[in-house]
Protein backbone atom coordinates (compact mmCIF):
# COMPACT_ATOMS: atom_id res chain seq x y z
CA UNK A 1 0.00 0.00 0.00
CA UNK A 2 2.97 2.30 0.78
CA UNK A 3 4.16 2.01 -2.84
CA UNK A 4 0.48 4.41 -3.96
CA UNK A 5 1.02 7.16 -1.89
CA UNK A 6 3.70 8.75 -4.25
CA UNK A 7 0.22 9.04 -6.65
CA UNK A 8 -2.44 9.18 -4.05
CA UNK A 9 -2.00 11.86 -1.34
CA UNK A 10 -3.27 11.99 2.26
CA UNK A 11 -6.48 13.84 3.58
CA UNK A 12 -3.76 16.79 4.58
CA UNK A 13 -2.62 16.58 0.38
CA UNK A 14 0.70 15.11 1.37
CA UNK A 15 2.22 12.14 -0.18
CA UNK A 16 3.09 10.08 2.86
CA UNK A 17 1.02 7.58 5.06
CA UNK A 18 -0.89 9.02 7.62
CA UNK A 19 0.65 7.26 10.58
CA UNK A 20 4.15 8.64 9.11
CA UNK A 21 2.70 12.46 8.55
CA UNK A 22 3.35 14.67 11.26
CA UNK A 23 0.74 17.22 12.28
CA UNK A 24 1.43 19.96 14.56
CA UNK A 25 -2.41 21.38 15.88
CA UNK A 26 -2.94 24.44 17.14
CA UNK A 27 -4.79 24.02 20.28
CA UNK A 28 -6.40 27.44 21.94
CA UNK A 29 -8.80 25.01 24.21
CA UNK A 30 -12.18 25.88 21.67
CA UNK A 31 -14.01 23.31 20.00
CA UNK A 32 -12.43 24.21 16.68
CA UNK A 33 -8.93 23.44 17.27
CA UNK A 34 -10.07 20.51 19.49
CA UNK A 35 -12.23 18.90 16.79
CA UNK A 36 -9.26 19.36 14.00
CA UNK A 37 -6.84 17.55 16.82
CA UNK A 38 -9.30 14.49 17.16
CA UNK A 39 -10.51 14.46 13.94
CA UNK A 40 -6.66 13.75 12.00
CA UNK A 41 -5.76 11.72 15.01
CA UNK A 42 -8.77 9.47 14.24
CA UNK A 43 -7.79 9.41 10.76
CA UNK A 44 -4.46 8.04 12.04
CA UNK A 45 -2.18 11.13 12.00
CA UNK A 46 0.82 11.84 14.26
CA UNK A 47 -0.95 14.37 15.96
CA UNK A 48 1.04 17.16 18.25
CA UNK A 49 -1.06 19.46 20.34
CA UNK A 50 0.31 23.02 21.05
CA UNK A 51 -1.11 25.48 22.95
CA UNK A 52 -0.05 29.01 23.47
CA UNK A 53 0.00 30.93 26.96
CA UNK A 54 -0.22 34.19 25.39
CA UNK A 55 -0.51 36.31 28.96
CA UNK A 56 -0.64 35.91 33.12
CA UNK A 57 -2.18 32.43 33.64
CA UNK A 58 -3.60 33.24 37.25
CA UNK A 59 -5.69 36.08 35.85
CA UNK A 60 -6.78 34.22 32.80
CA UNK A 61 -8.48 31.80 34.48
CA UNK A 62 -10.87 34.30 36.14
CA UNK A 63 -11.45 35.88 32.18
CA UNK A 64 -14.70 34.02 30.48
CA UNK A 65 -15.03 34.35 26.62
CA UNK A 66 -11.29 34.67 25.51
CA UNK A 67 -8.60 32.54 23.67
CA UNK A 68 -5.76 31.11 25.36
CA UNK A 69 -6.31 31.39 28.96
CA UNK A 70 -5.97 29.12 31.85
CA UNK A 71 -9.17 27.18 31.52
CA UNK A 72 -8.72 26.88 27.59
CA UNK A 73 -5.18 25.22 28.31
CA UNK A 74 -6.71 22.76 30.74
CA UNK A 75 -9.39 22.21 28.13
CA UNK A 76 -6.67 21.60 25.61
CA UNK A 77 -4.34 19.47 27.12
CA UNK A 78 -7.95 17.06 28.20
CA UNK A 79 -8.58 16.39 24.67
CA UNK A 80 -4.61 15.58 24.01
CA UNK A 81 -4.90 12.96 26.77
CA UNK A 82 -8.27 11.63 25.94
CA UNK A 83 -7.45 11.42 22.05
CA UNK A 84 -4.23 9.80 22.78
CA UNK A 85 -1.44 12.40 21.10
CA UNK A 86 1.21 14.57 22.78
CA UNK A 87 0.13 18.21 24.04
CA UNK A 88 2.63 21.14 24.70
CA UNK A 89 2.39 23.98 26.69
CA UNK A 90 4.37 26.80 25.35
CA UNK A 91 5.12 30.40 26.82
CA UNK A 92 5.28 33.14 24.49
CA UNK A 93 3.90 35.73 26.86
CA UNK A 94 7.00 38.11 26.28
CA UNK A 95 6.63 37.47 22.06
CA UNK A 96 3.13 38.08 22.51
CA UNK A 97 3.53 41.40 24.08
CA UNK A 98 6.27 43.12 21.94
CA UNK A 99 4.82 41.60 18.93
CA UNK A 100 0.53 42.47 19.93
CA UNK A 101 -0.16 44.02 22.77
CA UNK A 102 2.82 47.09 22.65
CA UNK A 103 1.55 47.83 19.29
CA UNK A 104 -2.15 47.41 20.21
CA UNK A 105 -1.55 50.08 22.52
CA UNK A 106 0.91 52.66 20.33
CA UNK A 107 -1.93 51.95 17.53
CA UNK A 108 -5.01 53.58 19.64
CA UNK A 109 -2.32 56.28 21.71
CA UNK A 110 -1.99 57.36 17.76
CA UNK A 111 -6.01 57.42 16.80
CA UNK A 112 -5.70 54.24 14.75
CA UNK A 113 -8.32 51.52 15.21
CA UNK A 114 -6.20 47.98 15.47
CA UNK A 115 -6.86 44.40 14.70
CA UNK A 116 -4.72 42.57 16.90
CA UNK A 117 -5.77 39.61 16.09
CA UNK A 118 -4.50 39.84 12.67
CA UNK A 119 -1.02 40.30 14.04
CA UNK A 120 -1.18 37.80 16.69
CA UNK A 121 -1.80 35.16 13.72
CA UNK A 122 0.99 37.06 11.08
CA UNK A 123 3.62 37.35 14.41
CA UNK A 124 3.04 34.67 16.79
CA UNK A 125 1.14 32.05 15.50
CA UNK A 126 2.18 31.42 11.61
CA UNK A 127 5.59 32.99 12.32
CA UNK A 128 6.76 31.43 15.94
CA UNK A 129 4.67 28.67 16.41
CA UNK A 130 5.28 27.61 12.68
CA UNK A 131 8.79 27.50 13.32
CA UNK A 132 8.35 25.62 16.45
CA UNK A 133 6.32 23.39 14.13
CA UNK A 134 9.21 22.69 12.24
CA UNK A 135 11.47 21.87 14.89
CA UNK A 136 9.44 19.32 16.07
CA UNK A 137 9.88 17.76 12.57
CA UNK A 138 6.19 18.18 11.39
CA UNK A 139 5.01 17.85 7.72
CA UNK A 140 2.72 20.85 8.33
CA UNK A 141 0.77 22.71 10.82
CA UNK A 142 -3.16 22.50 11.40
CA UNK A 143 -5.59 25.33 13.16
CA UNK A 144 -9.16 25.65 13.19
CA UNK A 145 -9.23 28.25 11.52
CA UNK A 146 -12.81 28.92 9.01
CA UNK A 147 -10.71 29.33 5.75
CA UNK A 148 -9.76 27.16 2.96
CA UNK A 149 -6.49 26.29 1.23
CA UNK A 150 -6.89 25.59 -2.53
CA UNK A 151 -4.12 23.98 -4.54
CA UNK A 152 -4.38 25.62 -7.79
CA UNK A 153 -2.20 25.81 -10.74
CA UNK A 154 0.35 28.25 -9.28
CA UNK A 155 0.72 26.58 -6.11
CA UNK A 156 -1.31 26.92 -2.63
CA UNK A 157 -4.47 29.63 -2.65
CA UNK A 158 -6.22 30.94 0.33
CA UNK A 159 -9.80 30.78 -0.24
CA UNK A 160 -12.91 31.96 2.28
CA UNK A 161 -14.73 28.97 4.00
CA UNK A 162 -17.84 27.44 2.72
CA UNK A 163 -19.31 28.71 5.50
CA UNK A 164 -19.70 32.54 5.02
CA UNK A 165 -20.83 33.23 8.43
CA UNK A 166 -17.89 31.48 10.11
CA UNK A 167 -15.14 32.79 7.58
CA UNK A 168 -12.06 34.17 8.80
CA UNK A 169 -9.88 35.17 5.64
CA UNK A 170 -10.33 38.79 6.99
CA UNK A 171 -7.96 38.25 9.44
CA UNK A 172 -5.86 35.87 7.06
CA UNK A 173 -4.98 37.80 4.92
CA UNK A 174 -1.16 38.50 6.29
CA UNK A 175 -0.29 34.63 5.58
CA UNK A 176 2.24 34.20 2.77
CA UNK A 177 2.49 31.85 0.24
CA UNK A 178 5.50 30.08 2.38
CA UNK A 179 3.47 29.94 5.27
CA UNK A 180 0.47 28.83 2.89
CA UNK A 181 2.60 25.93 1.52
CA UNK A 182 3.10 24.34 5.54
CA UNK A 183 -0.66 25.02 7.03
CA UNK A 184 -4.07 23.28 6.21
CA UNK A 185 -7.37 24.65 7.47
CA UNK A 186 -9.71 21.13 8.06
CA UNK A 187 -12.66 23.10 8.93
CA UNK A 188 -13.02 25.42 6.03
CA UNK A 189 -14.91 23.61 4.01
CA UNK A 190 -17.60 22.54 6.42
CA UNK A 191 -21.05 24.57 5.87
CA UNK A 192 -21.67 25.40 9.15
CA UNK A 193 -20.42 25.93 13.11
CA UNK A 194 -23.25 23.22 14.00
CA UNK A 195 -21.15 20.77 11.72
CA UNK A 196 -18.19 21.30 13.92
CA UNK A 197 -20.11 20.94 17.13
CA UNK A 198 -22.03 17.80 15.74
CA UNK A 199 -17.92 16.33 14.74
CA UNK A 200 -16.83 17.64 18.54
CA UNK A 201 -20.29 15.41 19.81
CA UNK A 202 -19.40 11.95 17.82
CA UNK A 203 -15.83 12.37 19.32
CA UNK A 204 -16.69 12.67 22.56
CA UNK A 205 -15.20 16.19 23.27
CA UNK A 206 -16.06 17.89 26.57
CA UNK A 207 -16.02 20.92 24.79
CA UNK A 208 -18.68 20.30 22.38
CA UNK A 209 -21.13 22.68 23.48
CA UNK A 210 -18.03 25.10 24.78
CA UNK A 211 -19.52 29.24 23.70
CA UNK A 212 -17.38 30.65 21.12
CA UNK A 213 -14.66 33.50 22.29
CA UNK A 214 -15.82 36.75 21.81
CA UNK A 215 -13.30 39.41 22.92
CA UNK A 216 -9.86 40.23 21.92
CA UNK A 217 -7.99 37.75 24.44
CA UNK A 218 -6.31 40.39 26.66
CA UNK A 219 -9.53 42.71 26.40
CA UNK A 220 -11.56 42.09 28.92
CA UNK A 221 -15.10 42.61 27.95
CA UNK A 222 -14.36 45.03 24.91
CA UNK A 223 -12.78 47.92 26.94
CA UNK A 224 -10.01 48.50 25.17
CA UNK A 225 -9.64 52.18 26.71
CA UNK A 226 -9.18 50.15 29.96
CA UNK A 227 -6.35 48.02 29.02
CA UNK A 228 -4.61 50.97 27.31
CA UNK A 229 -4.38 53.19 30.59
CA UNK A 230 -3.03 50.59 32.02
CA UNK A 231 -0.38 49.64 29.57
CA UNK A 232 0.30 53.55 28.86
CA UNK A 233 -0.81 55.48 32.13
CA UNK A 234 -1.48 59.20 30.91
CA UNK A 235 -2.98 57.79 27.57
CA UNK A 236 -6.53 59.41 28.98
CA UNK A 237 -5.93 62.72 29.02
CA UNK A 238 -8.95 64.90 28.40
CA UNK A 239 -9.34 66.98 25.60
CA UNK A 240 -11.81 68.99 23.08
CA UNK A 241 -14.68 67.56 21.01
CA UNK A 242 -14.68 69.82 17.97
CA UNK A 243 -16.62 70.29 14.64
CA UNK A 244 -14.65 70.44 11.40
CA UNK A 245 -14.74 74.19 12.15
CA UNK A 246 -12.54 73.90 15.22
CA UNK A 247 -15.54 74.96 17.29
CA UNK A 248 -15.64 73.76 21.23
CA UNK A 249 -19.15 71.39 21.39
CA UNK A 250 -17.91 69.24 24.45
CA UNK A 251 -15.09 67.99 26.59
CA UNK A 252 -13.90 64.19 26.43
CA UNK A 253 -12.17 62.05 28.77
CA UNK A 254 -8.88 60.83 26.24
CA UNK A 255 -8.74 60.18 22.38
CA UNK A 256 -8.17 56.52 23.27
CA UNK A 257 -11.80 55.98 24.34
CA UNK A 258 -12.96 56.79 20.52
CA UNK A 259 -13.12 55.36 17.16
CA UNK A 260 -13.91 56.70 13.81
CA UNK A 261 -17.69 56.26 13.08
CA UNK A 262 -18.87 56.58 16.31
CA UNK A 263 -22.24 58.15 17.35
CA UNK A 264 -22.70 57.20 20.73
CA UNK A 265 -21.86 58.48 23.98
CA UNK A 266 -20.23 61.66 22.31
CA UNK A 267 -21.33 63.48 25.76
CA UNK A 268 -23.20 66.22 23.47
CA UNK A 269 -26.66 66.11 23.09
CA UNK A 270 -29.31 68.84 22.26
CA UNK A 271 -28.04 69.17 18.67
CA UNK A 272 -30.65 69.14 15.78
CA UNK A 273 -28.39 66.60 13.83
CA UNK A 274 -26.73 63.58 14.65
CA UNK A 275 -22.89 63.56 14.46
CA UNK A 276 -20.29 61.19 14.45
CA UNK A 277 -16.70 61.33 15.07
CA UNK A 278 -14.98 61.61 11.42
CA UNK A 279 -11.07 62.10 12.85
CA UNK A 280 -9.07 61.86 15.54
CA UNK A 281 -6.27 64.34 16.56
CA UNK A 282 -3.68 62.88 18.86
CA UNK A 283 -1.23 66.15 18.46
CA UNK A 284 -3.97 68.29 19.98
CA UNK A 285 -6.38 66.01 21.97
CA UNK A 286 -9.14 66.59 19.87
CA UNK A 287 -12.07 64.59 18.89
CA UNK A 288 -13.35 65.86 15.55
CA UNK A 289 -17.38 65.19 14.62
CA UNK A 290 -19.08 66.10 11.71
CA UNK A 291 -22.42 64.81 9.77
CA UNK A 292 -22.24 60.84 8.70
CA UNK A 293 -21.53 62.53 5.01
CA UNK A 294 -18.33 62.84 5.95
CA UNK A 295 -17.48 59.67 6.57
CA UNK A 296 -17.63 58.51 3.43
CA UNK A 297 -15.05 57.60 1.47
CA UNK A 298 -13.73 55.92 -1.94
CA UNK A 299 -10.01 56.61 -2.12
CA UNK A 300 -8.20 54.26 0.51
CA UNK A 301 -3.96 54.31 1.02
CA UNK A 302 -2.68 50.82 1.69
CA UNK A 303 0.59 50.06 3.05
CA UNK A 304 2.44 46.59 4.30
CA UNK A 305 0.65 44.78 1.45
CA UNK A 306 0.78 40.69 1.53
CA UNK A 307 0.10 39.96 -1.96
CA UNK A 308 -1.18 36.47 -2.73
CA UNK A 309 -1.78 36.58 -6.91
CA UNK A 310 0.11 34.61 -8.64
CA UNK A 311 1.53 37.54 -11.56
CA UNK A 312 3.80 40.25 -9.31
CA UNK A 313 1.94 42.85 -7.42
CA UNK A 314 3.11 45.88 -9.38
CA UNK A 315 3.12 43.83 -12.58
CA UNK A 316 0.00 45.93 -13.57
CA UNK A 317 -0.97 49.09 -13.35
CA UNK A 318 -3.90 48.47 -11.52
CA UNK A 319 -5.96 45.40 -10.33
CA UNK A 320 -9.91 44.87 -10.53
CA UNK A 321 -11.20 43.07 -7.28
CA UNK A 322 -13.75 43.00 -4.04
CA UNK A 323 -12.35 44.50 -1.27
CA UNK A 324 -13.29 44.46 2.81
CA UNK A 325 -12.44 47.47 5.03
CA UNK A 326 -13.91 45.81 8.23
CA UNK A 327 -14.33 42.87 9.12
CA UNK A 328 -17.62 42.81 9.40
CA UNK A 329 -18.79 44.18 6.01
CA UNK A 330 -19.25 42.24 2.51
CA UNK A 331 -16.11 42.46 -0.45
CA UNK A 332 -16.84 45.65 -2.12
CA UNK A 333 -15.83 46.18 -6.06
CA UNK A 334 -12.71 48.53 -6.33
CA UNK A 335 -9.70 49.18 -9.02
CA UNK A 336 -6.66 48.65 -6.90
CA UNK A 337 -3.08 50.75 -8.14
CA UNK A 338 0.01 49.52 -6.87
CA UNK A 339 2.40 52.29 -5.90
CA UNK A 340 5.09 49.87 -5.29
CA UNK A 341 5.10 46.16 -4.27
CA UNK A 342 3.99 46.61 -1.08
CA UNK A 343 1.95 50.03 -1.25
CA UNK A 344 -0.68 51.22 -3.41
CA UNK A 345 -4.32 53.29 -3.43
CA UNK A 346 -7.51 51.83 -3.49
CA UNK A 347 -10.62 53.07 -5.22
CA UNK A 348 -13.57 52.19 -4.19
CA UNK A 349 -16.32 51.95 -6.77
CA UNK A 350 -19.36 52.88 -4.35
CA UNK A 351 -18.37 54.93 -1.15
CA UNK A 352 -18.11 53.21 2.33
CA UNK A 353 -18.22 54.81 5.65
CA UNK A 354 -16.15 54.97 8.48
CA UNK A 355 -13.07 53.89 6.94
CA UNK A 356 -10.16 53.58 9.66
CA UNK A 357 -6.61 53.97 9.76
CA UNK A 358 -5.34 50.95 11.38
CA UNK A 359 -8.06 48.53 9.95
CA UNK A 360 -7.34 46.22 7.33
CA UNK A 361 -8.03 46.32 3.58
CA UNK A 362 -8.73 42.51 2.11
CA UNK A 363 -8.78 41.97 -1.26
CA UNK A 364 -11.02 39.06 -3.28
CA UNK A 365 -11.86 37.76 -6.24
CA UNK A 366 -14.54 39.52 -7.49
CA UNK A 367 -17.18 37.07 -7.59
CA UNK A 368 -15.42 34.50 -6.13
CA UNK A 369 -13.87 33.36 -3.16
CA UNK A 370 -9.74 33.74 -3.88
CA UNK A 371 -8.38 36.15 -1.30
CA UNK A 372 -5.30 37.75 -2.87
CA UNK A 373 -3.90 39.12 -0.23
CA UNK A 374 -4.43 42.61 1.71
CA UNK A 375 -2.80 45.63 3.46
CA UNK A 376 -3.07 48.13 6.31
CA UNK A 377 -5.65 51.17 6.25
CA UNK A 378 -3.22 54.19 6.82
CA UNK A 379 -3.61 58.01 6.38
CA UNK A 380 -2.80 59.69 3.22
Amino acid sequence: MALDYPDRPNALGLHKPEDQTRVVVAMSGGVDSSVVAAHLSDLGFDVVGVTLQLYDHGAALAKKGACCAGIDIHDARRVAEERGFPHYVLDYENIFKDAVIDEFADSYLAGATPVPCIRCNERVKFKDLLETARDLEADCMATGHYIQRIDGPSGPELHMAADAARDQSYFLFSTTREQLAFLRFPLGHLPSKQATRDMAARFGLAVADKPDSQDICFVPNGDYAAVIEKLRPGAADPGDIVDTEGRVLGQHKGVIHYTVGQRRGLGIGGLSDPLYVVRLDVDKRQVIVGPKSLLATRRVPIAEINWLGDAPFDSRPEWHLSVKVRSTRPPREAVVRPLSATTAEVELLSAEEGVSPGQACVFYETGGTRVFGGGWIHRG
